[in-house]
């Protein structure tokens, strides 16, 4: 059984550790410069990748190879050992009962879950919500925390997140004061902002509990046209979204990321009831741990649909879109 210490350096072994086994402080700065400021971020992180950083030699990428082979256990696990690691996740409400209960107990942390639907179906609603209710203490000891909220589609309204916190009795001025916003402009800028993500997650250590970016493919489908670009797009788009698995696994955060929706043009042809599918093709499919489907119900009611998940039964759920956030639907 892995001890209370092994449980906490799981997630935040400081890479200043590293001095202990002949590591240089100057080279961990250089690290920490990028982003990388876990042991376990090191681990995550290519010798490739380590060579690109200015002044990191080959010998030095070795030598810090070999001092986190000191640090860290050698990465195998019982199941039973694992199980205990899989205690520390925790989930965060939606807002809504009968989502949170299609979602297992709502947004589950260490993972991915990502949202797709037309407009108009709650994605941004949903986020708005999930930035106030993460702040509340829930089940399982959860302490509640900050947010960090990525906006690439100027949809982010802080007068809308005073409505939700009325609803939870939540004091507006502390409320705001725990959300970190960043605009995104660039898919390029979307990339190199989880650098700094990753840098604030680990000064405020244990702090942050949930990562939003509405939405991740806005800015890609923007700076990468034509068939010609695909190929180039969805490898970068596969290296942000490997950044993202590290980022929630080496922090134990939450990650809610909304996605768009285009038309199928071979759909037709298929026979498929919904000729729109969500749009990032299998790179994003696969980066996602627990993918939701969205769509339009009656008035303010909405439909969310369990599309891809390791340990979810594909179920539907029925919210609504309210003044206060998202609620369950009244019948």
């Amino acid at each position: 059984m892995p001890n209370e210490l092994e449980e906490d350096e799981l997630f935040f072994q400081d890479i200043d550790v590293l001095q202990s086994h002949g590591i240089n402080v100057a080279d961990i700065k250089k690290l920490k410069s990028v982003g990388i400021c876990t042991v376990k971020g090191i681990q995550m992180t290519t010798k490739r990748k380590l060579l690109q950083i200015k002044g990191i030699s080959e010998a030095k990428v070795d030598k810090i190879k070999e001092a986190v082979a000191k640090c860290c256990s050698s990465g195998f696990f019982t199941a039973l050992e694992y199980s205990e690691i899989r205690k520390q996740c925790f989930r965060i409400s939606t807002g809504s009962m009968e989502l949170d209960k299609l979602l297992g107990g709502g947004i589950e942390s260490m993972s991915i879950t990502e949202a797709f639907g037309e407009f108009r179906t709650g994605k941004t609603q949903i986020s708005h919500t999930l930035c106030v209710t993460a702040q509340l203490p829930g089940p399982n000891n959860y302490p509640g925390g900050k947010v960090m909220f990525i906006d690439t589609e100027n949809t982010f309204r802080p007068n809308r997140l005073r409505s939700i916190a009325d609803r939870f009795n939540l004091d507006h001025e502390a409320m705001l004061g725990n959300i970190v916003f960043c605009r995104a402009y660039t898919s390029e800028q979307q990339f190199e902002v989880l650098d700094m993500v990753s840098a604030k997650f680990h000064e405020e250590a244990g702090v942050f509990k949930l990562l939003i970016i509405d939405s991740i493919m806005a800015l890609f489908r923007v700076d990468y046209s034509g068939r010609g670009e695909l190929a180039d797009r969805q490898q970068k788009l596969g290296q942000m979204l490997s950044k993202l698995q590290k980022i929630s696994e080496e922090y134990n955060v939450a990650v809610w990321i909304t996605n768009q929706m285009t038309a199928d043009p071979g759909a037709t042809m298929s026979f498929q009831s919904d000729p729109k599918k969500p749009i990032g093709g299998h790179i994003l499919a696969h980066a996602s741990t627990t993918r939701i489907s969205l769509r339009k119900g009656r008035g303010e009611l909405r439909i969310a649909k369990i599309y891809d998940s390791p340990d979810l039964p594909e179920c539907e759920a029925t919210y609504a879109i309210t003044n206060e956030g998202i609620t369950d639907a009244k019948e």
